[in-house]
């Protein structure tokens, strides 16, 4: 296979639990691989020495952002792709991959990750998530000192979109999968960092959005919507792509506590700027739990019909699931059944993904 002209650029520390398996998938792709390392007390770098291009040292400032822009620096290729030690690459289009550059050559690529979920022992899933990670150095770098987003290097041109296009790569996240003590120990460290971000960005919106994340796991629902309702009064510009995540993360909030019309409100007040699926998965689940099924049921089968319904992940399940409990409730299981059919088919691709997960873990 020809080599693909793309450096992956990765930042590590203490990783020696992820990063072989993550640097052996990438090694099929005839990629550069570029590994800086912040600072690790283990096996980290002697375990990326033995697969990695170059691995350079990066003395840690705390600003994630400033790490990964050094390692694209020393890349030898313009086109990055930058990805995280407890990520692994099962495929890659190197076709698509090709012809993509190609054709859009100032475009940045967004990554579909499947981000591993644990909810018990055998209790497995996952949710993707569209994250931007493929950009040409030429044009763009990393900003923010944690949750660092891609944006253009030019600050004149910061407020104009940037177009993107989905990556044709197939890649598995194993972040989310901790234990609650390794959680919370990593939530208190982002806490840090996004305190002293607060101080400095001018986009006050997303950084308590953060914020609101990281207090969800170490204070609990009370601080967490303090944060998100920050955030909201800060947004800065309406098609910021976390602004949906925030106004969803804080209805959420607001109906595990109980605070049920409040979320439907929230929703429903900005349901005609984000008609996306998991925008309107999360409205239904909202109205599911306040027992409006007939409701909840319509934006159920609205989601499947959706032409983004795939970023929901293993989610899809749970919404086949409640569209074939609520027709059954009333007696249709002629209706029941058909999407039945679609439950087994989604369900299975949810196992498949669990079953590589797994698979990965115990090697």
């Amino acid at each position: 296979m020809s080599k693909l002209p793309i450096s992956v650029c990765i930042i590590a520390k203490n990783e020696e639990k992820f990063i072989e398996d993550c640097l052996k998938h990438l090694l099929p792709y005839g990629m550069e691989i570029v590994v800086a390392d912040t600072g690790s007390t283990d096996r980290t770098k002697e375990i990326a020495e033995k697969y990695a291009d170059k691995v350079v040292d990066f003395a840690w400032i705390n600003d994630f952002s400033a790490a990964r822009n050094y390692c694209a620096s020393v890349a030898k290729n313009n086109w990055i792709l930058a990805i995280d030690c407890d990520e692994i690459i099962n495929a890659v289009d190197v076709r698509i991959m090709r012809i993509l550059m190609q054709k859009y050559p100032k475009h940045t690529g967004v990554l579909r990750l499947k981000n591993i979920t644990r909810g018990g022992k055998d209790n497995m899933g996952y949710v993707n998530s569209d994250i931007p990670r493929f950009y040409n150095k030429n044009y763009y770098l990393f900003q923010y000192s944690i949750h660092e987003q891609i944006c253009r290097k030019d600050e004149s041109k910061r407020d104009i979109p940037i177009d993107s296009f989905l990556l044709p790569i197939d890649i598995i996240h194993h972040g989310y999968a901790l234990d609650d003590e390794t959680m919370k120990i990593k939530q208190e460290r982002n806490l840090e960092l996004l305190y002293q971000e607060l101080e400095r960005t001018p986009d006050k919106g997303y950084v308590y959005f953060q914020i609101g994340q990281s207090l969800l796991t170490t204070e609990g629902y009370e601080k967490a919507i303090e944060a998100y309702e920050k955030g909201v009064a800060n947004i800065v510009d309406m098609e910021g792509v976390y602004v949906p995540e925030l106004i969803i993360a804080l209805a959420y909030a607001y109906a595990d506590i109980k605070r049920t019309e409040d979320a439907l409100a929230l929703m429903e007040k900005y349901a005609p700027q984000f008609q996306t699926a998991k925008y309107i998965y999360a409205y239904a689940n909202i109205l599911w739990a306040s027992d409006q099924l007939l409701k909840a049921l319509g934006n159920y089968i609205k989601v499947t019909m959706m032409k983004d319904m795939e970023t929901l992940g293993s989610e899809l399940t749970i919404c086949y699931g409640r569209i074939i409990q609520t027709y059954e409730a009333f007696g249709e299981k002629e209706m029941a059944e058909n999407f039945h059919q679609k439950f087994l088919q989604y369900n299975a691709r949810k196992e498949r993904v669990v079953e590589k997960a797994k698979e990965l873990e115990e090697q």
